[in-house]
């Protein structure tokens, strides 16, 4: 295979050095090299940096190994034109691994330009992704917490979970506040803690409350009403920084607000994940497939196989997943009618699936041409007539006939 590079460097990273392999020479004849070994340190990447722009050399690439490759990443970004490769696609040859040997193939494989380059967003939407995923791991702390208090209140033989739909709103953390606080309540005490339709249930939350509470499980539902209200405000102060990221993105967090399933803070999510900007992907089954929410690919002498995909950003598809929960309770969208049609032949894991690979396909337009999210209908992929001529067919299959009479109405 030709070469198409003239002068690249290839880094095998590691936690504590670098191995740098500078290839150079004609395209048509073999390539010199040079191997050096630098440190991780700061002052040790700003010598690789002198070391490389030494031999002009602009093209780099570079091993994704877990986050070591992101300090030499920051020192090396805008000097030079840099390539993040995926370790599962350049492997060398078994039996040959040692670090000098790492550095130099993917040198070669960078010079004739087989390395397929990870995407890696700007340093604004780096910073808006750790923000966004640290919120999300701190909203499933506030969960734990709360499953932890359902436990407790369960051991002391509470009952108000039986009759309060959500015991952390206001009528329910009322009511916490006075058990941690050992207060005996009677019933016109809970009548004034209680606030709506509660306030015909306080027979009921009177016996509820008649348990066999104990000190020790006080003292660990106020440990866990403390923990929560910090979460809270962690979470609070997590969502202001958010929302000062975002700020140039207002526009593009305005048009994924309009697809349906998708609110503000989930499009603040999926905006730190892809980016603004499509040009990166190729196309919608490129961005797919960085996602992982396609169908992985398993075929073998002309028969294709079942094959999970388990590859991808986890997070992201995570978040689509639970959009497209929502997505699915929309009515007359072309989204929910997609998922019903599929869940029929395949399920609710795989339907919800293809709802989310759909929803991305959605985004990738709307992010690309700048356009708000057009609804196309429920009736976009298939009639009523089809609709109809399936449900005849399915019951004429279990031995029934079916005559069809249409309803007119009064």
């Amino acid at each position: 295979m030709d070469a198409i590079l003239e002068r690249c460097a290839g880094l095998d990273i590691h936690q504590d050095n670098v191995v740098a392999c500078f290839l150079y020479g004609s395209l048509d004849k073999k390539p010199s090299k040079e191997i050096e070994t630098f440190g991780t340190t700061t002052d040790e990447l700003i010598r690789l940096l002198d070391w490389l722009q030494d031999r002009e050399c602009v093209h780099v690439a570079m091993e994704s190994t877990g986050v070591y490759w992101k300090p030499v990443w920051n020192i090396l970004e805008g000097t030079c034109e840099l390539t993040l490769a995926n370790p599962e696609r350049i492997k060398n040859i078994p039996g040959k691994k040692t670090d000098y040997n790492d550095a130099e193939w993917i040198a070669r494989l960078h010079r004739h330009g087989l390395i397929q380059p990870s995407f890696v967003p700007p340093e604004d939407i780096r910073d808006l992704r750790d923000l966004t995923r640290y919120r999300r791991k701190l909203v499933q702390n506030v969960t734990q917490e709360k499953n932890r208090i359902h436990k407790i209140l369960q051991d002391a033989n509470l009952k108000l979970a039986t009759f309060i739909t959500d015991i952390f709103g206001v009528s329910g953390r009322a009511l916490l506040e006075s058990i941690v606080n050992g207060e005996v309540l009677d019933e016109h005490q809970i009548r004034n803690m209680v606030k709506t339709q509660l306030k015909r249930k306080v027979p009921e939350l009177i016996q509820a409350l008649n348990g066999r509470l104990r000190v020790h499980h006080r003292r660990m539902i106020k440990r866990h009403l403390d923990h929560i209200a910090f979460l809270e405000q962690e979470i609070k102060e997590l969502e202001d920084e958010i929302d000062q990221l975002i700020a140039p993105y207002r526009l593009e967090l305005e048009l994924l607000d309009t697809i349906p399933g998708i609110s503000l803070d989930a499009a603040a999510s999926i905006l730190a994940e892809v980016g603004p900007d499509m040009s990166h992907f190729p196309s919608d089954a490129h961005l797919t497939s960085w996602a992982g929410v396609c169908p992985a690919n398993h075929e073998s002498n002309g028969k294709k196989k079942r094959k999970k995909n388990y590859r991808g950003n986890k997070g992201l598809k995570t978040l689509l997943i639970q959009c497209g929960w929502s997505a699915i309770k929309v009515k007359d969208s072309r989204i929910p009618a997609v998922y019903f049609r599929l869940v029929k032949r395949m399920g609710k894991q795989k339907a919800i699936m293809a709802v989310a690979h759909l929803l991305l396909r959605i985004i990738y337009v709307v992010l690309r041409d700048k356009v708000p999210y057009q609804e196309l209908g429920a009736d976009y992929l298939g009639s009523r007539e089809r609709n109809i001529d399936y449900w005849v067919r399915k019951i004429q299959q279990m031995g029934y006939e079916v005559e069809l009479r249409e309803i007119v109405p009064a």
